[in-house]
């Protein structure tokens, strides 16, 4: 196998129409190859050993250059190269914009029995993101999140969740976030600063924030693309709840790993479809 190596967008995604190009140091293409539907390239030309530049294009995207060596053996694995959509360090037009929540998720994942993982989801939120229009520092978002909607496909454990033992989403029906500040990590990533209440206890909590890009609905609507992570200790929000299993392993980890992808609609509302 002469090369091989797997197109993907930041977000995880196989790029399936990329094309990847190999030129020797005297510019001359020696390989030109099309990933599959996995987004994955694999040919197998023999390169002879030396330096070339790999040069990775689809459209739709940036193109990305880099360099590899080729040893004896005649192959160059390039692992995962990652494309960013065309102009995806462009930030979104200012102004109010409204979360989708048919096209997001809120997703907690938490550890089981020290060996796996259980996810699930809130299926029931609203928010609402505001650019601002000259210091993107200003922006802000608020979201509320049905404390009862948590879905984890499992009907039993999905009760127990909603008890006074985790969410106790009667007494607590909401769960809120709000932003206070926002500090850039780089042209397209920001460190959101806000507060979270939930089951009665409200917190700061930061969220690693990645902008995904924006682009033109079926509806003549004008949608943004985020992806947002975070961890949280249960025990910072009074849920303590545990039961111990065999050798002091507890039965569902005291931290979760919150993935938030959003989708919002430029406007004050949702589109009427």
């Amino acid at each position: 196998m002469g090369l091989t190596a797997r197109i993907r967008t930041r977000d995880g995604w196989a790029v399936s129409h990329a094309v990847v190009t190999v030129t020797d140091m005297t510019g001359t293409q020696v390989m030109r190859a099309a990933a599959d539907a996995e987004g994955t390239v694999r040919d197998a030309t023999a390169l002879a050993p030396g330096a070339y530049t790999v040069i990775v294009t689809a459209v739709g995207y940036a193109p990305t250059a880099s360099s590899a060596l080729v040893t004896a053996s005649g192959r160059a694995e390039l692992g995962n190269v990652t494309l960013t959509r065309q102009g995806g360090t462009e930030l979104p037009p200012p102004g109010p914009w409204t979360i989708d929540p048919a096209h997001s998720s809120v997703a907690a994942v938490a550890q089981h029995l020290g060996i796996s993982s259980v996810r699930g989801r809130f299926t029931e939120f609203t928010g609402r993101i505001e650019i601002a229009p000259a210091e993107i520092e200003k922006s802000r978002v608020e979201a509320v999140i049905r404390a009862a909607s948590i879905d984890t496909g499992n009907g039993m454990r999905d009760g127990h969740l909603r008890s006074p033992d985790f969410l106790d989403a009667e007494t607590y029906p909401e769960i809120t976030y709000v932003s206070t500040g926002l500090t850039p990590a780089s042209s397209d990533r920001w460190t959101v600063h806000g507060e979270l209440s939930l089951h009665g206890v409200v917190r700061p909590v930061d969220l690693d924030l990645a902008y995904l890009g924006t682009g033109a609905d079926p509806w003549g609507g004008t949608r943004a693309a985020f992806r947002a992570t975070t961890e949280l200790r249960r025990e910072d929000f009074a849920m303590n709840y545990n039961q111990v299993v065999q050798a002091g392993i507890a039965a569902v980890g005291t931290t979760l790993r919150i993935e938030l992808d959003v989708q919002a609609v430029q406007g004050e509302a949702l589109p009427a479809v």
